[in-house]
């Protein structure tokens, strides 16, 4: 069994920490691998990130009151301080896409109408906490998938060290929502398998939309070789996303618990490198991508 695959023994705490100091304005346009397809497929994402939180914080909330738990209580109080730390930061990196001409701002309005009024205004509360817990564990193994090996050797040291600090907060409270779900709001089976399959249609079709207008802005569509080459990179027998497959899978099993999944040790060294001088630059460098 592999790094990315092997089970976890223990579930890491959550560390309700304030988003890093980092020199956004510094990370170029084409900032991992100086490739156009590469850094706008994680340009994609952090666009959804910031109104994804706000939508993650609201559907965790609603089961608030009803938690008894004093220990589940305290990591929906930090998973929702982490949610609030990671959409911050991230906003700040999307105003670098506003100067690049990006239009942020429609953007997020279209996603906040897709989410607040279109799933949390027409779906039940425990179905849209099935697709709050669906998305944390896609971006839990993706943060998984990134910290694993050496993913972002080629990216810019500032995006490299946002996309790491995020990914081992998502790491820390992946099982949060999944928690709630099926110990407060008592959702089966059915909420959570058909959730995730509703979000694994909606969040690639969001990204991708989002990678088509920000390569059409750079002028590099629509070169067919474009998406032919980023499919490779992307989905290819060595690509980027293949090793997530089975813990994707996992999920859709009966006895699943996100604590059972992930390599806990690279990201162990980053939280005690980080707790030390508080630096996530350099605890990215020294531990995870060194």
């Amino acid at each position: 069994m592999d790094g990315l695959h092997a089970p976890a023994s223990l579930a890491l705490g959550i560390v309700p920490r304030k988003a890093p100091a980092l020199d956004i304005a510094s990370i170029p346009r084409f900032w991992f691998d100086n490739d156009p397809f590469k850094t706008r497929f994680f340009d994609a994402l952090s666009l959804l990130f910031p109104e994804g939180e706000k939508f993650f914080i609201a559907c965790v909330r609603d089961y608030r009151a009803n938690i008894t738990d004093p220990e589940l209580q305290q990591q929906v109080k930090d998973f929702i301080y982490q949610e609030g730390q990671h959409g911050a930061l991230h906003t700040a990196f999307n105003d670098r896409l506003k100067a690049q001409g990006v239009q942020v701002d429609r953007i997020l309005a279209k996603q906040r109408t897709i989410m607040f009024d279109g799933f949390r205004g027409k779906l039940p509360k425990r179905y849209t906490l099935g697709q709050t817990a669906a998305a944390e564990h896609i971006t839990a193994i993706m943060a998984h998938r990134f910290t694993h090996s050496d993913v972002f050797a080629s990216a810019h040291p500032v995006a490299r060290a946002l996309f790491a600090w995020h990914a081992v907060e998502e790491i820390e409270h992946k099982a949060v929502a999944f928690d709630v779900l099926r110990t407060v709001a008592k959702g089966n089976w059915l909420i959570r398998a058909g959730s995730m399959l509703q979000v694994s249609v909606t969040f690639p079709l969001h990204v991708v939309l989002l990678m088509n207008h920000l390569l059409k802005l750079d002028g590099v569509l629509p070169n067919p070789q474009v998406w032919k080459d980023g499919r490779r990179w992307l989905l290819g027998a060595e690509g980027l996303l293949r090793p997530m497959l089975r813990d994707y899978l996992d999920y859709y099993r009966f006895g699943f618990h996100p604590n059972n999944h992930g390599n806990l040790a690279k990201i162990q060294r980053w939280r005690e490198e980080f707790a030390e001088h508080g630096d996530a630059r350099l605890a990215t460098d020294r531990t995870l991508h060194g």
